[in-house]
Formats: structure tokens, sequence, C-alpha cells
């Protein structure tokens, strides 16, 4: 499959943090491809072989599939979702129309750092 992005500049060295906090300071306009898309690559390229990538089933729960073979992160659900978002946010916001749920962002190094791994429901 061919990479729809051109390749980054060489030497690129920048995080997607790096990137909006270069939009944050006014250096950037906006953020878009292929800055993004190489931001990603370079953030996953830095991250050790030995690494586990999140999966579907996974951990606190992991939803959905990601849409990268090798995330460098993933958006991850309490296991029992529905009494924890209850505790964590106020009836009035879930009531609300614009309300979507609740999920916690953990990157990919620190799921293997700072979690165990204790049930997997689906197949690698």
């Amino acid at each position: 499959m061919n990479d729809p992005f051109p390749p980054a500049p060489e030497g690129w060295n920048k995080t997607l943090s790096d990137l909006n906090e270069e939009l944050k300071r006014g250096e950037r306009q906006s953020v878009g491809n292929p800055e993004m898309h190489w931001a990603r690559e370079y953030e996953r390229s830095q991250i050790p072989t030995t690494i586990r990538f999140p999966k579907k089933g996974d951990r606190l729960v992991v939803d959905y599939q990601p849409a990268d073979s090798k995330p460098i992160g993933a958006s991850l659900k309490g296991v029992n979702h529905k009494d924890l978002e209850a505790r964590i946010v106020p009836s009035s916001i879930r009531r609300g129309p614009r309300y979507g749920g609740i999920s916690f962002l953990f990157d990919t190094v620190d799921l293997n750092n700072k979690f165990k791994l204790t049930h997997h429901d689906q197949p690698c």
C-alpha cells in the first residue's frame, strides 16, 4: 500500500504535542496533514520494539480496534464503565444533548509500563 503523504523532512522530530504547542504559541495557523502524519510516525518510531500495542478487548477496556496496527495511544473505558462514568461525570452533563460519553486516553508506552494486562477478550 502506498503512503498518501510525502516523506517527512530530513531530521523531523516533532510530536503531536510539539505541533500543538507551536499552534498555541502562534507559530502555526493550523495543524493538519502531512505534519500530523509525520508526528505520529515519529512518535511511533520512538516506541520500543518490545512494546505490545493496544487491541480491542484489552486492559481497562479497549472497545474498538485502533485504526493503526501500531497506535501511539488508545482511548479506553473503565471495566465498570457506567458506574465509573456516573461517579465522575455529573448527571446534568451526562443527560445533555451534546454529551458523547467519557473515555481515557493513554499512550502505548504508558499502557505497557504502568499497567498489567490481566485479561484479553479478543484473539491477537
